[in-house]
């Protein structure tokens, strides 16, 4: 199996808690879907500091500075909300899951280097936030019922989606780059 192959296999089986949102959305409370999107934010804000402190390309290291930032704007905004509405998230199976298959992502990810390492953070990014984007428009928002819990997962939901058109991008833009430059 190439190398392509084996990262995006990774990848995919990073992302397989999502699909179990999907599945047990109807169980999913308000404080849980709290959790979980919260959880899902923290993850990607792990992921671009992992980038910070391995990559030396500059495109990889504005995208993760971006994923930085947003991510955690995002998640103040959710826990300035939770603590408004007197609620405490809930952890849960989704939340530990995520948690779990991120920690085995990460390992992966740092047996890497150089372009190695770019490429697969690039594409490990498109992947999650597809998978992300996924569940929020599909089962997260759909199945929140308090109003400002929807408009802020709806409000993620729109900032998320630029940042998958970024890593799409940013992966496209890596082979050409990454080929000739050595790190």
């Amino acid at each position: 199996m190439s190398k392509l192959h084996v990262t995006l296999l990774g990848a995919c089986l990073c992302l397989a808690p999502f699909s179990a949102i999907a599945q047990g959305a109807a169980k999913l409370t308000d404080p849980q879907i709290a959790h979980v999107a919260y959880t899902a934010g923290q993850i990607d804000i792990q992921a671009a500091e992992l980038a910070l402190k391995h990559s030396k390309n500059q495109e990889v290291r504005a995208f993760a500075n971006g994923m930085v930032r947003d991510h955690k704007a995002v998640n103040e905004k959710a826990l300035a909300l939770v603590k408004k509405l007197n609620v405490t998230p809930e952890d849960n199976d989704t939340s530990r899951s995520l948690m779990k298959q991120a920690g085995a992502k990460k390992k992966e990810l740092m047996a890497l280097k150089g372009a190695a390492f770019d490429k697969a953070y690039a594409q490990n990014e498109v992947a999650y936030h597809q998978q992300v984007n996924g569940a929020l428009q599909n089962t997260l928002i759909p199945a929140a019922s308090n109003g400002e819990l929807k408009d802020l997962l709806s409000t993620g939901l729109k900032i998320f989606q630029g940042h998958q058109q970024h890593a799409e991008h940013l992966v496209q833009s890596l082979p050409a780059r990454t080929g000739a430059l050595a790190h």
